[in-house]
């Protein structure tokens, strides 16, 4: 993994802009820990700030290709391509030579075999950037489910572009501006491709080519899913789902540093785990971790969304499969410690998030940090696989809206902007924009000829969830686990089980009656009893009232200080309302809750980034 940064200039010399290009890049520095690099060419920069997994010596970047002294390309790469191997044997019996053992240097050479079309070779999790010297052009490239991000800012001669916001907005050139879209962005829980929440940045799409030339920029999609007839039976589909995912979590164990599970005790984890385990037989136990609040389980209340704590399910798991396993167990004063939350706002670059979800995921990946440098995760098996409850809510499912906002257990967290002024939620009118990001999503959707009833409808629930919804998950994820130099995994985002489930009948998706039933039966003579029949639950949030407590005090404190920044865009009276309700016997992410993490995310960003709003 890695964090790049870079700017691309026709009209002026770029060699002149070292302590400019030098700034973009620091701001990655918790991305790559390990080393850090910085190429000038007249147009064009090119930062690196390397987390080294495979080839550690032999990975620095960025890296050039050249033939007799004159450059070729240059690239600046974050992530993996698990098919290095495969690809670096194509490469050589074509004549071409290595002189190192790593993946980045495969991708070099496959852009100067093949050109822009070796992307679709690629098998893994990637965003990066190649300048071409010989045309001077630059190209960005974002793998097929964005599980890596990457951020651009054209500009009147060329394009800024980085891993996150910061380090484009560590360019003079780029303005931190903030307008009614890109509030609208934040506070929809909607996810729109290729938008970013500054005035002039955009997001790479999933599975897009941009590339950049003296003559402007265009922009390629290389990937995206499709509607194909599937013909396999029952029993064919669940054992092609097996060995996808055998050969997809083996391709991800490779790796030159320590690596472990996230374990949750939910299906998806467990069943990452699990394969792990499996294919690292004879060569030591897989390392697993897991979060979990002091006094959760013994004080937990079912919630609409929870119906169990995950711990009994995790020890079950690391039972079964022999993991060498760690709990990861946080206290309300860990969430509430200032220098935390000011990391994870510095993460996050965004000025909502999800409240102690996002805090408890960045201390249980700093934890896991001192041991681990790579983490094997369950994360968007729901999204494949149809595991959220709303997927199963007829209510939800009929919906003329994206299903994660129909339904109730969802309310707090896709309703993060009630602490602001009623008069700018109206100007804002976050349904309306909903809406047409709703019939946006729905009119790409693929179908397959004479689709109807509920067959086309959970085609059109799968695809919103496969380039929505997932989105924000791998985003919150990837800005985490980055933040403390910790490289996440995602194996259910391989392409091919992605692509092979999409078309898989709804009808086969709940055969037995449950959510996943695919993976259920792939995967169910790896687990123990009491995770095949466990319903789904969601990351864990705490339910202690005195993690509530300290939010409201803390926004008490900002009420009374008077001079906060987020003042004139905020509801004084009703925050005020909300901290003096009484105080329940458990605390849940409910709507209240949600409002009293998002006034203080959103003002200490405010004061953070300098933020000037324009709505």
């Amino acid at each position: 993994m890695c964090g790049i940064s870079g700017w691309v200039d026709y009209g002026r010399d770029l060699r002149q802009e070292r302590r400019t290009a030098q700034a973009m890049v620091d701001t990655m520095a918790c991305r790559g820990p390990d080393a850090e690099g910085l190429w000038l060419a007249p147009h064009a920069a090119l930062g690196h700030r390397r987390l080294a997994i495979i080839d550690i010596e032999g990975g620095r970047q960025p890296m050039v290709a050249e033939d007799d002294g004159r450059v070729l390309a240059v690239l600046t790469y974050s992530g993996e391509a698990y098919n290095f191997r495969e690809l670096r044997a194509e490469l050589t019996q074509r004549g071409r030579r290595f002189r190192t053992h790593s993946d980045t240097e495969v991708v070099l050479q496959a852009y100067l075999e093949w050109g822009e079309d070796f992307v679709a070779r690629l098998n893994g999790m990637y965003a990066f950037a190649i300048w071409d010297a010989r045309r001077e052009e630059l190209l960005l490239v974002r793998d097929r489910m964005g599980i890596k991000p990457l951020y651009y800012y054209p500009t009147p001669d060329g394009v800024l572009f980085g891993s996150e916001p910061k380090a484009i907005l560590a360019n003079p050139l780029a303005q931190r501006v903030v307008d009614a879209d890109g509030l609208r962005e934040v506070l929809a829980f909607v996810k729109t491709p290729e938008k970013a929440i500054f005035r002039g940045m955009y997001e790479v799409r999933p599975g897009q080519i941009v590339k950049v030339r003296r003559e402007g920029l265009s922009k390629r999609r290389y990937w995206r899913l499709e509607a194909r007839e599937h013909t396999d039976d029952l029993q064919t589909t669940i054992r092609t789902v097996r060995e996808l995912l055998e050969d997809i979590v083996t391709r991800q164990l490779i790796s030159d540093v320590p690596l472990c599970t996230l374990l949750s005790g939910g299906l998806d984890s467990s069943a990452v785990t699990a394969l792990a385990a499996r294919a690292l037989e004879g060569q030591g136990k897989v390392r697993s971790f897991s979060v979990d609040f002091a006094g959760y389980e013994e004080n937990f209340q079912p919630d609409e969304a929870r119906d169990t704590p995950d711990t009994p399910y995790v020890h079950d798991v690391v039972r079964h499969v022999g993991s060498e396993h760690a709990d990861i167990v946080l206290n309300s004063a860990d969430l509430m410690d200032p220098a935390v939350r000011a990391a994870v706002l510095r993460a996050r670059d965004l000025p909502v998030g999800i409240g102690d979800m996002d805090t408890s995921l960045y201390l249980l990946f700093k934890a896991i940090r001192s041991h681990s440098t790579v983490a094997l995760s369950g994360e968007s098996a729901d999204e494949v696989f149809g595991g959220y409850r709303w997927f199963h809510d007829p209510e939800a499912v009929n919906a003329h809206t994206f299903p994660w906002l129909a339904t109730p257990a969802m309310r707090g967290m896709s309703t993060p902007g009630h602490f602001l002024d009623e008069q700018l939620l109206r100007k804002l009118d976050i349904p309306a924009y909903r809406a047409h990001s709703y019939q946006q999503a729905l009119a790409e959707v693929p179908r397959l000829p004479g689709e109807s009833g509920l067959e086309r409808r959970m085609r059109e629930i799968s695809y919103l969830h496969l380039t929505r919804f997932v989105q924000i998950l791998l985003d919150r994820k990837d800005r985490m686990s980055m933040a403390v130099g910790l490289e996440v995994r995602v194996p259910f985002c391989d392409h091919r089980v992605v692509e092979y489930v999409f078309n898989t009948p709804w009808a086969m998706k709940t055969f037995d009656g449950y959510e996943k039933s695919l993976l259920r039966a792939a995967t169910a003579d790896l687990l123990p009893r009491s995770v095949i029949e466990r319903r789904k639950s969601p990351y864990p949030s705490t339910q202690d009232p005195s993690y509530e407590q300290g939010l409201r005090t803390e926004v008490a404190r900002l009420l009374d200080r008077g001079d906060l920044a987020a003042a004139p865009l905020i509801d004084l009276k009703t925050m005020r309302t909300v901290i003096d309700q009484p105080l329940g016997a458990t605390s849940t992410q409910s709507p209240a809750r949600m409002s009293l993490e998002g006034l203080l995310q959103f003002n200490a960003w405010l004061e953070h980034y300098g933020t000037r709003i324009v709505v």
